[in-house]
């Protein structure tokens, strides 16, 4: 019986796959190389032959979670109005949170965490959002430093997602923290002239 393969694609996509669970619920100290192959069913050679060791395997991980996060939300029509835009940004970032809960916990609280307070670049995985933060201080309907209001709301939107995948809320909850948050955040950065069209009608 020949030895197994170490370096295809599928054994790629599981070392992947187990690493991303594992620095979502482990220390990064406790996963070592020996553990990530053995839940991928390969050898330790693999990890190296394919990633030239551990750490390009997390950067393989946080690369993947940079990417899909930033196409969703790039995947969010724009409109004549930003604030719906900003709102439809959020949940699209609520969404990807929850379909992709490991990945989520690795790019923003696991092995290595993306800076919010950073100079947005290409590999910034809410580009989308700083950017319609930045079309809302022009067009005068946010008040406010763009890259202050960008950090407080993703602060806001972190915390309602991380308390969402640990079960703290139930799912109605969760909707209605969402819709409430999310509203009261855009109001408290709001212009006066916005601020009374959001109390006419919040973005949904």
């Amino acid at each position: 019986m020949g030895r197994p393969r170490t370096n295809d694609a599928a054994v790629k996509e599981r070392l992947v796959a187990c690493a991303t669970e594992m620095f979502a619920t482990r220390p990064r100290e406790s996963v070592t190389v020996r553990a990530l192959a053995a839940a991928a069913g390969t050898s330790t050679a693999a990890v190296y032959t394919l990633f030239d060791g551990k750490d390009a395997l997390i950067g393989e991980v946080r690369d993947r979670a940079v990417a899909g996060l930033f196409r969703d939300l790039s995947a969010v029509p724009t409109s004549d109005d930003v604030l719906a835009d900003l709102y439809a940004l959020a949940a699209a970032y609520r969404r990807w949170g929850a379909e992709h809960r490991h990945l989520y916990t690795v790019l923003f609280g696991g092995a290595q965490s993306f800076d919010p307070s950073g100079a947005v670049g290409t590999r910034d995985p809410v580009r989308p959002l700083v950017a319609a933060i930045d079309r809302a201080v022009a067009d005068s309907v946010l008040d406010g430093e763009a890259t202050l209001i960008a950090v407080a709301l993703w602060v806001t939107l972190h915390g309602l997602v991380t308390l969402e995948l640990a079960g703290a809320l139930d799912a109605a909850t969760a909707e209605s923290a969402f819709a409430s948050t999310v509203r009261a955040a855009l109001r408290g950065w709001a212009t006066p002239e916005a601020f009374g069209g959001l109390r006419r009608g919040d973005p949904a």
